[in-house]
């Protein structure tokens, strides 16, 4: 079985933890634990977000004048690799020593037309109380939203349209290969305008889960998990009445609203999938992974289940 697999950036670093090294690591190191029996019994491809890192990086970049800082496409472009890299380390250390990996930068087409460089929603960094986010907002002109109870910076998030490394990205899945790609939903990449097709980086962050929808859907995955810090998708959410979906269709999930910043992209995308597939989608927790590849835990959207069925 070929399985896709996006690691949420927040399951990754999560909310409110240091923004450290040790830290990041610490918790790919679960992410590596949880992934490695389906590594060992399927065909394995593995995405992830950036969110809190590009955020990072972006803050570090506060240190040089306006005119040196680094473009959000470039930083993607940094934690591709030092996520890539730590996710091939971990993974490394718990599966026999043969098995190949491969972290490829993934240059991701949108269009520069897209509407969502006018409604910024892509939450990018940590944390603040509105203090925080009005002091930053004045000093620095970047778009602060609530992201739950907390502030966080918003960017751009144009669709993705096209997929540049889907030829290595096959070949080293026909090698046996641990593909970790797309990470951060790609670098944002677009055709220059009046240009004999000239490529430039375009500042924004396209979303993880709808990027790794269609690397999925291009590679004909027999089954996408967007792993987060949630153990399922729940229907009155943060309420007393709060239920969580086990089994859905895509009709019937979609008749639920769930937040843009957050859950709402990937029921999306699981939704987009199952309906372009036929295939399984599924939505649960990080250290739930394998149980959720067996279909025990986490909400599995499509594969023929029509309504809705609750754990």
């Amino acid at each position: 079985m070929r399985v896709v697999i996006a690691l949420g950036g927040n399951a990754l670093l999560k909310r409110g933890e240091p923004m450290t090294a040790q830290v990041q690591r610490r918790n790919i190191r679960t992410a590596a634990i949880a992934m490695a029996p389906v590594a060992s019994a399927h065909q394995l491809v593995i995405s992830h977000g950036n969110g809190p890192q590009v955020g990072l990086l972006a803050l570090q970049g506060a240190a040089y004048k306006a005119d040196e800082a680094y473009p959000l496409d470039v930083l993607g472009a940094e934690t591709e690799g030092m996520i890539g890299y730590m996710i091939e380390q971990e993974l490394g250390n718990l599966l026999p020593f043969e098995v190949p990996f491969a972290t490829l930068l993934t240059m991701v087409e949108v269009d520069g037309n897209d509407p969502g460089f006018k409604n910024p929603t892509k939450f990018v960094g940590p944390v603040y109380d509105e203090a925080q986010a009005q002091q930053i907002k004045a000093e620095k002109g970047w778009t602060f939203k609530l992201d739950g109870t907390m502030w966080r910076r918003v960017v751009p998030s144009p669709q993705p349209k096209r997929i540049f490394e889907m030829r290595p990205i096959r070949w080293l899945l026909d090698q046996g290969t641990v593909v970790i790609c797309a990470g951060g939903g790609g670098i944002p990449t677009m055709y220059a305008p009046d240009s004999d097709r000239k490529l430039v980086g375009v500042e924004a962050v396209i979303d993880k889960d709808l990027c790794t929808e269609l690397l999925a859907r291009e590679l004909d995955a027999d089954l996408l998990v967007m792993a987060t810090d949630a153990e399922a998708v729940f229907l009155g959410w943060g309420t007393p009445q709060a239920k969580a979906i086990h089994r859905a269709s895509p009709e019937a999930i979609s008749e639920h609203t769930f937040p843009a910043g957050s859950m709402g992209p990937k029921v999306d995308a699981a939704c987009q999938f199952a309906r372009a597939t036929g295939h399984m989608a599924a939505i649960g927790a990080l250290a739930d992974i394998e149980a959720i590849v067996r279909g025990e835990k986490g909400t599995i959207i499509g594969g023929g289940f029509t309504g809705l069925s609750y754990h």
